[in-house]
């Protein structure tokens, strides 16, 4: 076979959500492997002769995320696989409609994360790979071997499905809340350079509402829901003052994290999000990451909360346990806002089917039928969760290492612990289920992990007042660069 020379991967690696790194490093050989490697694994256990060995190809809107589709397309014809390219369009309606016809998929997207770097999330028919897929892709990717590309790769072309996944994806929350569940109430949809940005203009109108598209942008912009751009918060401000608008709705790259302001243009956590969500649709078991707001353990509105580490594949775990002691309504979120259906719900007649993915769109509607069903202001009912002040924030540009060995110290030094975190008073407890969080005798929470996506330090705190919650992040931020430099 003819091959043309490529380069080999460096900074590539599996994190909290699919194989991410910079672009220079997957737009080439790297991508091509990962998909080959996907693809034996399908072939090795039966998954791929079961979903007649078509996979699905997805992306965002990144300017590098055709070239590497295509090289995920070629990777899988390469291994015998008939690979559809899906075209741009937001994950979960990828992930929706690979559940709904038994279809493995790769989704080429990078996420929040700058436009500089791009990933692959790879999803069996039953949904997001686990962490013993992950390690299984990694031994095929060693076990072959692959250090070029085949000749005339980025020529190929690769037919489309034939059915409508954006259409059907909509038709699922359609379906489900109603035509008119959002009638009455005007909602600004900050497009930027979001995946959904029209989908969601047209969701919105199919439910009622009047949708003002703002904001759309002609490159890439690395929103991250966990972490917001001061811009961003500026824009939000100066849209809610210069017209009455009920929310603001926007989602990250790829449409799996929603971001939400109510009619002040302040932003709602993430968390928050999930957690009005779960209420909504009434769920009794709730799954998220140590990381979100402490308030959820006290709250008494869901029967039992589920921690877990920061990632999708662990509140994925979760539900899954939930879900074989038969408890009646599972939902996952993570603090970044994304939601997972780890159940089934009737409600009216209609249903809603599993999807446990990352969804952007069920938090966005889950939250606007909730003010339209209270005839409240989004703020009073973020008010009614009584969440602690929260803020998060990250040092970019840290070594993986760095981070890592900070984070080892606070867990194995009790010294030094204690006294770096002197200014917090006594520590009342740690956990190291992802990281370490720290809780102090007067309620406030500190919490450090190293980002699995990226070089980056991540900084969580909670306090009793947003003004001392800022002061305690900005404190977070020097502390851990003071050792992490």
């Amino acid at each position: 076979m003819d091959t043309v020379s490529g380069s080999a991967p460096s900074s590539l690696k599996f994190g909290t959500s699919g194989l991410r790194g910079l672009v220079v490093e997957l737009n080439d050989v790297p991508a091509f492997a990962y998909a080959r490697a996907f693809a034996e694994m399908l072939k090795e256990d039966g998954s791929a002769a079961a979903s007649g060995n078509v996979v699905l190809v997805g992306r965002d809107l990144r300017e590098s995320s055709p070239s590497i589709a295509q090289l995920c397309c070629a990777a899988l014809k390469e291994s015998g696989l008939m690979p559809l390219d899906c075209g741009a369009l937001p994950t979960p309606a990828l992930a929706y409609h690979g559940m709904r016809f038994g279809l493995p998929a790769i989704m080429v997207t990078g996420s929040h994360i700058p436009e500089d770097r791009n990933g692959l999330k790879f999803y069996r028919a039953q949904g997001e790979i686990d962490k013993m897929d992950e390690a299984a892709i990694l031994a095929w990717h060693e076990r072959l071997g692959i250090v070029a590309l085949p000749t005339r790769v980025r020529d190929d072309v690769t037919p489309p499905p034939e059915i409508d996944l954006i259409a059907a994806y909509q038709q699922r929350y359609l379906d489900f809340f109603g035509a008119g569940a959002l009638s009455g109430l005007t909602v600004g949809v900050y497009q930027h350079s979001s995946v959904a940005r029209d989908i969601i203009v047209q969701m919105l109108e199919m439910l009622g509402a009047r949708a003002v598209p703002l904001g759309r942008a002609t490159r890439f912009i690395p929103v991250d829901t966990e972490a917001l751009r001061a811009e961003d918060e500026d824009l939000a401000k100066q849209w809610a003052s210069e017209q009455k608008l009920d929310a603001i709705v926007s989602t990250d790259g790829d449409a799996d994290r929603p971001l939400i302001a109510d009619g002040t243009g302040t932003f709602l956590r993430g968390d928050l999000v999930g957690a009005i969500t779960a209420k909504y649709l009434n769920a009794d078991t709730i799954v998220t990451p140590v990381t979100s707001n402490s308030a959820l353990d006290t709250s008494r509105l869901f029967t039992h909360v589920i921690r877990t580490r920061v990632g999708s594949p662990y509140v994925i775990e979760g539900m899954l346990k939930a879900a074989a002691s038969r408890t009646a309504v599972i939902v996952g979120f993570e603090a970044n806002g994304g939601v997972l259906l780890g159940s089934g719900i009737e409600r009216s007649g209609s249903r809603l089917t599993v999807l446990p993915t990352r969804d952007a769109m069920l938090p966005i509607l889950c939250v606007l039928a909730q003010v339209h069903a209270q005839a409240q202001p989004l703020a009073d009912i973020s008010a009614g969760f009584a969440f602690k002040a929260a803020a998060s924030s990250r040092l970019c540009d840290v070594p993986a290492q760095k981070s890592a060995a900070f984070v080892h110290r606070l867990q194995e030094d009790t010294s030094f612990l204690s006294e770096l975190m002197e200014p917090l008073g006594s520590i009342a407890s740690c956990n190291s289920v992802d990281g370490l969080r720290i809780a102090a005798q007067n309620g406030e929470v500190v919490h450090f992990r190293p980002s699995g996506n990226a070089p980056e330090l991540r900084v969580y705190v909670e306090a009793t007042s947003r003004e001392q919650a800022d002061r305690l992040l900005e404190w977070g931020l020097a502390t851990a660069e003071r050792y992490t430099q």
